[in-house]
């Protein structure tokens, strides 16, 4: 049955050598052995060779272990002393054999080759001894005592495989009646072998046992199937619960009909408990002890799985939380973030809903299926959880939060969007004045997308050149004659269109673009401006643009308008700069130093936007100043009579004309309003009553013929 499997390789491999080493002497004792020392080592070899191919493939071939095991009982090589040193030798070498071979996992392989080598050995030796009951049946009368001896000998074997296994072994017949067990399986559960054999297999049965695995059990028993191998728990006799790697094989009768099963229990309590720890471990957030992120992603995962279900989210930030790390030290600041936790469990937990911590000092709360106002609920309920002051140490600390608030169909959308949209949301709380929640709002969150793709853009539009400059004329109101023109830049963004200033000037200012761009648009309107006034000598039409504030600290803010009017030959008195009032102050309300300097440059200095706001009129004397432009809330107003803003800037004019300045009204629609503007004795004007803004070509057609339409 060996002889011609026994080819061993020239060279074995290292593991393989230690695990025949390791076998070879723990069966070489000065016993009974049928064989010699040569030819047991060449028995190992084989068998290992046998079982390190078996574990070496997925599945693992335990029919092959299940043979080496039968070859033992073949030899007659174990006694009743054997059977242990042999498992043994397996499970200390055959890990690393299986390793070796390149098995995907080395541990599980040699658990389940060295179990069917067991397995095979036991239901070889049942076969066997039955075969030599039968023989003693044949031959009762020629050779009774014979035949006892050899059933005696070989049951002893049995017993010695079955009694001293570190594995606990049952076996059981074909109605679930255990007919026996070993010292191992019946301690591992509380009982004694006695009274584990008066249990049937059917009281193991548990509701929440693993799916399938009574139906692969009943496999086995109508020998559908030779044998199983599942994860099974039992209950103590003590009441707590016991993990097990349990294999049931059948062993089927002469004529192939089943007959008994027998299980192989290794205790697993150990690892399934150290392997529970572990996945609590990265699953909750050491510090709170809250779910963290990656459960909340397995949870929303878990919820999105369900078609035509609701999500609702609540994504919290604590307000000014750096401030306690940076003041008071990181140990105060974990404390009070456990405090905080725990006043979120206890405010959410009753409601079954789920609260993590995301890191840092954000966290989510998870609302299943919301009924209407629900999430809303959640949202104030824990405003009003930290509403009080929380005790840490010796600190009594104030804790306000921000709540970005989703609710969507799962269906609608995905786990990141929705949390992508709650973050989003949780900023915008933020930004309204924290310690409040918001609700997400599509149209919004377009908007900041689409400042968003500004702000990514901005400085790759300057370079490739998408911004254009446009004009609008500024008329003088006593005789129509066009005076100047406003320079307005344009944006051809490639795929928003084309945008005008107020879409993207202040996201310029906020990333420092707005320096270049000011530049870019100075240069062009004094080019323009030039040429034109170079050709048309004593016209003195004159061009304005409009300064951000960035632009007017900018310190080399004066010496590029210096030598742009250089480089494009334009006169600075027909060049004037429009700024807002924030831009011509600086700290404490002393006037930006530039100014100045850019007025000693003979460069006109307009105030834009006046009349907006809280004006300092206490301003206007300190400043070189040379024009006022009516803000367009204030031109609106002269739409109608009866409307009182007449009065207002018949005084904005007088006072600007009492201290030599000029005076501008922006956004004239109307003739009534260019009307009540001349009356007030306002010097300019420009709107859409005279013209759009316009490229430049158009606006120089349209230069000296520019009359109010009727």
């Amino acid at each position: 049955m060996i002889g011609g499997d026994r080819a061993t390789p020239r060279s074995p491999a290292p593991a393989i050598e230690n695990l025949v080493s390791a076998w070879a002497a723990a069966l070489a004792r000065p016993v009974y052995r049928p064989m010699s020392h040569v030819e047991l080592h060449r028995f190992t070899r084989w068998a290992a060779l046998r079982l390190a191919g078996a574990a070496a493939v997925r599945p693992v071939d335990t029919r092959c272990a299940h043979d080496v095991g039968a070859a033992l009982v073949d030899t007659d090589l174990l006694d009743r002393d054997d059977l242990p040193a042999t498992v043994s030798a397996l499970t200390a070498h055959l890990p690393a054999v299986a390793a070796e071979r390149g098995a995907p996992s080395p541990d599980v392989a040699a658990r389940d080759v060295t179990a069917a080598v067991v397995a095979g050995y036991v239901a070889r030796m049942r076969a066997r001894i039955l075969d030599e009951q039968e023989t003693v049946r044949q031959a009762e009368v020629q050779a009774r005592k014979q035949t006892q001896d050899a059933l005696l000998s070989s049951e002893a074997r049995f017993r010695a495989i079955f009694e001293n296994s570190g594995i606990g072994i049952g076996i059981a017949d074909m109605d679930g009646r255990i007919v026996d067990a070993n010292e191992a399986f019946a301690s591992m559960l509380g009982y004694t072998v006695e009274e584990f054999c008066r249990i049937n297999v059917a009281d193991f049965v548990y509701p929440d046992d693993a799916q399938g695995m009574w139906e692969l059990y009943a496999e086995i028993i109508e020998g559908k199937r030779e044998r199983a191998r599942v994860e099974k728990r039992y209950r103590h006799r003590d009441g707590r619960m016991v993990w097990t790697d349990l294999t049931a094989s059948l062993i089927r009768d002469a004529q192939g009909a089943p007959l008994y099963t027998v299980a192989m229990a290794e205790d697993a309590t150990t690892r399934h408990e150290l392997q529970d720890r572990l996945r609590h471990q990265a699953l909750h957030d050491p510090l709170t002890g809250l779910p963290n992120r990656t459960m909340v992603n397995e949870r929303l995962a878990e919820l999105f799985a369900r078609p035509g279900g609701r999500i609702g989210v609540c994504y919290l930030d604590v307000d000014n939380f750096k401030i306690v790390n940076d003041r008071l030290g990181h140990g105060i600041g974990d404390k009070l973030l456990v405090a905080i936790s725990a006043r979120l469990h206890q405010c959410v937990a009753e409601r079954g809903h789920l609260v993590g911590r995301m890191g840092g000092d954000e966290f989510v709360i998870l609302v299943q299926d919301p009924p209407p106002g629900e999430v809303a609920l959640v949202a104030d309920l824990v405003l009003a959880s930290l509403a009080s002051p929380v005790d840490v140490d010796e600190h009594r600390l104030v804790v306000t939060a921000s709540i970005g608030v989703v609710e969507t169909d799962v269906d609608d959308t995905t786990p990141a969007e929705v949390l992508k949209a709650a973050d989003v949301t949780l900023y915008w709380a933020k930004s309204d004045g924290r310690a409040r929640w918001a609700q997400y709002d599509p149209e919004r969150a377009a908007l900041d997308m689409t400042r968003f793709t500004l702000t990514a853009t901005l400085a790759a539009g300057l370079e490739r050149d998408e911004f254009e400059v446009e004009y609008q004329p500024i008329v003088r109101l006593d005789d129509g004659a066009v005076a100047g023109v406003e320079a307005l830049v344009r944006w051809d963004h490639p795929t928003l269109g084309r945008l005008g200033p107020d879409r993207f000037i202040e996201v310029a200012e906020e990333t420092g673009a707005i320096v270049p761009l000011g530049r870019h648009v100075l240069r062009e309107a004094c080019r323009r401006a030039a040429r034109w006034n170079a050709e048309h000598p004593g016209a003195d039409l004159f061009v304005s643009v409009n300064l951000a504030v960035r632009q007017a600290h900018d310190p080399a803010l004066v010496s590029d308008v210096a030598d742009i009017l250089a480089e494009t030959g334009l006169p600075p008195d027909l060049l004037q700069l429009e700024l807002t009032e924030s831009a011509l102050l600086g700290p404490a309300g002393r006037p930006v130093d530039a100014i100045g300097a850019l007025a000693d440059l003979g460069i006109r200095i307009a105030v834009d936007d006046f009349g907006t706001g809280y004006s300092n009129l206490g301003y206007l004397p300190r400043l070189p100043l040379h024009s006022l432009k009516l803000a367009g809330v204030l031109v609106e107003g002269l739409r109608s009579p009866t409307a009182g803003a007449s009065r207002i800037v018949t005084s904005l004019v007088a006072l600007a004309h009492a201290l030599g300045l000029t005076v501008t009204g922006e956004g004239v629609e109307t003739p009534a309003q260019a009307a009540r503007l001349r009356t007030a004795g306002c010097d300019t004007a420009q709107g859409w009553l005279y013209a759009r803004p316009a490229p430049w070509d158009t606006v120089v057609a349209a230069l000296g013929r520019t009359q109010p339409r009727r």
